[in-house]
């Protein structure tokens, strides 16, 4: 199996449950205040540990309450933490508001992942072995993200990016990203063209991989995923029919768990049917890290689906 290394952020969630979202300058009541363990970095390997990968995390937490509790979870998810730092200052903080349908927004202040520097991560190369895999996202400083991808790209590292929050990618990394997994917010912020539908999405992943990117998963939430690589190889997976209560760590629980199955050298339409089964799980309980799901749970819902 191959190790997965996070490279990203982690944050503690707060987390708001209303109605509906609030107009600009609307008070609103709400119906109560959740704390929970979270960031795309920390999601994601949550994820991939808990498909049965073999993960590392690599990232910073502050001096504060909550640094504490962040890497205490990861750890209890038997996720390597030797290279989170403590920077001074405060954790990463995202304040969630998720409303009576699932549907979240989130403000992120970044605290100690914009502290996260590359010089940080000359210690984690030195382990990093061919075949490994690098999972980055969009959290932390980009100059970290992207000496992280150079150097892992030098090493014969396997490159997992997830472009979020969205920023326009420089297009002479796109050779050396190996896997570009991103939602329609992302692919118009890279390609400047809106994926209103599945054409369009085709559209967008054959221009990202004519720039050099080797496979694009681009996700379509309730609308399935599509997967492309420079092959011409084209894959649309349907998403599951569940109840949505909460859709905050959706993506991240598809990347953690693709992460895993491709590590494991599974044939990519199955990669992909886990992970969306993984995410299909994740949005019918409330929480970020807490609902994601084990690969025990992701495999019975498949074989529950056969019937």
């Amino acid at each position: 199996m191959s190790k997965i290394i996070v490279i990203g952020s982690m944050n503690m969630d707060i987390v708001n449950h209303v109605e509906n979202h609030p107009q600009p300058g609307e008070t609103i009541k709400g119906w109560g205040t959740a704390y929970h363990p979270g960031g795309k970095g920390a999601n994601q390997a949550v994820a991939a540990a808990r498909s049965g990968g073999q993960v590392v995390m690599a990232g910073a937490v502050g001096t504060d309450s909550f640094a504490g509790k962040l890497v205490s979870t990861l750890q209890d998810e038997g996720i390597h933490t030797d290279f989170i730092l403590k920077k001074e200052g405060t954790s990463g903080i995202a304040f969630i508001t998720v409303d009576s349908s699932g549907e979240n927004t989130i403000i992120l202040s970044e605290g100690s992942n914009g502290k996260f520097m590359p010089d940080d991560l000359v210690r984690i190369f030195g382990m990093l072995e061919s075949g490994d895999i690098i999972l980055a996202q969009n959290e932390i400083p980009w100059q970290t993200t992207e000496y992280a991808i150079q150097t892992a790209h030098k090493k014969g590292v396997h490159v997992i990016l997830n472009p979020a929050p969205a920023v326009k990618v420089p297009k002479q990394l796109f050779p050396l990203i190996d896997t570009l997994i991103l939602n329609e917010t992302e692919v118009e912020a890279i390609t400047n063209t809106p994926v209103p539908d599945i054409n369009q999405a085709r559209m967008a992943a054959k221009q990202l991989n004519e720039s050099g990117i080797k496979e694009v998963i681009i996700t379509l939430g309730k609308n399935g995923s599509l997967y492309r690589n420079q092959e011409g190889l084209d894959i649309f997976t349907p998403s599951f029919s569940v109840n949505a209560v909460d859709t905050t760590s959706a993506g991240d629980t598809f990347i953690g768990a693709f992460a895993v199955e491709s590590g494991l050298g599974h044939p990519i339409q199955e990669c992909l049917q886990y992970a969306t089964a993984a995410a299909a799980l994740a949005v019918t309980l409330k929480g970020a890290q807490s609902s994601i799901p084990t690969r025990e749970k992701i495999l019975a819902f498949l074989k529950s689906m056969e019937k």
